[in-house]
């Protein structure tokens, strides 16, 4: 079982035609992914990748032709807010914006209006999501995945590069793993993943990868302490990240003593979850937990 995106995901390109759409979707289909159509403004009636996924003009024309249940958007940042809210207005339950630097204001407004209509958001600025074996939907690169028993979710998508890769070195493989983003403002929190886990009955344990910034790890903690009986284990980006300065991510700011990484690491702890110091160390941690 996987959550979020499988072999049944019937997926829309919003932005095919640009050169980050054109070269992930390549990758996505490679992987196996079932890339259904593609939507660019003023280009519908002609075909991409090969000539094998038909363009369309708007996501409407593209679902009521293909039955397609998922979109990325690959769309620019001053674009990417009405890309969200198009693929929404058309039926689209789920919808993964990999754009980065979407304006806060912009995404307050996308976050409220997709959650009303029951549209699940992945994103902005994520890299997406990956049910190994079965699909991948973004920019997490399908060559460093094994299958096996771990769920993962991350604000970072180079280190859900990282974890990934140095699990499957480790021969600890995984089901589904997905990246929330690292905006003040995402579609997606921590605790709404971590749920999907808990309940898919292939994932065994879990992963969570977080950074300085925001409260989101810490709701997370609480969660895992009410409701988690899987092994998890953890990892804080940022420990040596001055107070008041952002590191990487816009979200990834301490304000006020709060969103410290020490703060996380120590709510972790609390409930209970095994706590890296380096992202190298999670597979020795899973092993510990018990998972094989």
């Amino acid at each position: 079982m996987s959550i979020l995106v499988n072999r049944d995901t019937r997926l829309l390109v919003q932005g095919i035609t640009g050169r980050e759409g054109d070269f992930h979707s390549r990758a996505m289909l490679e992987y196996g992914t079932s890339i259904v159509a593609g939507v660019t403004p003023g280009k519908g009636g002609q075909t991409v990748l090969d000539g094998r996924v038909p363009v369309y003009d708007t996501v409407a024309d593209a679902v009521a032709a293909t039955g397609a249940n998922a979109s990325c958007v690959f769309v620019p940042a001053p674009s990417a807010p009405d890309a969200m809210l198009e693929a929404a207005d058309a039926g689209v339950p789920l919808v993964i914006c990999i754009t980065e630097g979407v304006p806060a204001l912009d995404m307050l407004r996308v976050h409220h209006v997709l959650r009303a209509q029951g549209v699940r958001l992945i994103g902005p600025n994520c890299p997406g999501a990956t049910s190994v074996g079965e699909a991948k939907v973004g920019i997490i690169p399908g060559d460093i995945h094994r299958r096996g028993p771990v769920g993962l979710v991350s604000r970072s998508g180079t280190l859900t590069y990282e974890v990934v890769q140095a699990m499957t070195d480790a021969g600890v493989g995984q089901t589904t793993c997905v990246g929330i983003g690292g905006d003040p403002i995402v579609g997606t929190s921590f605790v709404d993943v971590l749920a999907m886990l808990n309940a898919d009955p292939e994932t065994e344990a879990i992963v969570l990868i977080g950074e300085i910034g925001g409260d989101d790890e810490e709701r997370a903690a609480a969660y895992c302490a009410r409701e988690v009986r899987k092994p998890m284990v953890a990892f804080i980006a940022g420990r040596t990240a001055p107070p008041g300065r952002r590191m990487g991510h816009a979200g990834a700011i301490i304000s006020g003593g709060a969103g410290t990484a020490e703060s996380k690491r120590r709510a972790l702890q609390e409930a209970g979850i095994r706590v890296a110091d380096s992202p190298s160390q999670i597979p020795a941690l899973l092993r510990e937990a018990g998972v094989r």
